[in-house]
């Protein structure tokens, strides 16, 4: 089923990149040098949807690394909470361990 709906969103947004991408095949100049504009150092001809893919993926990119980077704190606190659960776990197994099992009745009916 979740198969099904990625290919429902997959599909058509893939369409529609092939379909831009054979609508905007014209090359283009992307320069480097911005400095000499009649003639460039260095200078590409791409075409036209090969740089607005390209600046979308660096978006995208770029996007990701910033939120990745403000989520650190919860990640971190994320950490410290599994690790001290771990500790309370063991704790609890080792104090369930400690206590014979004939007394264990006993504990529960005062609770």
């Amino acid at each position: 089923m979740k198969a099904f709906f990625k290919a429902l969103v997959l599909v058509p947004v893939a369409l529609l990149i092939v379909l831009f991408s054979v609508a905007n095949r014209a090359p283009v100049r992307v320069s480097f040098d911005p400095i000499s504009r009649d003639l460039p150092v260095l200078a590409f001809d791409v075409p036209l949807f090969a740089v607005i893919l390209a600046a979308i993926a660096l978006g995208v990119l770029i996007g990701g690394c910033a939120s990745w980077l403000t989520q650190s704190k919860h990640r971190k606190a994320a950490r410290v909470n599994r690790r001290e659960a771990e500790k309370l776990r063991g704790e609890a197994q080792s104090l369930r361990a400690a206590v014979p099992d004939s007394a264990l009745p006993a504990l529960t009916s005062r609770v």
